[in-house]
């Protein structure tokens, strides 16, 4: 289960990342 919580954090840090450089998508 170690991939999964790797990929959910992964895909966390890069939502977060996005949504600092690009706020007008949220």
């Amino acid at each position: 289960m170690a991939w999964l919580a790797a990929a959910v954090s992964a895909l966390a840090f890069v939502y977060l990342f996005a949504a600092m450089i690009r706020p007008e998508w949220f």
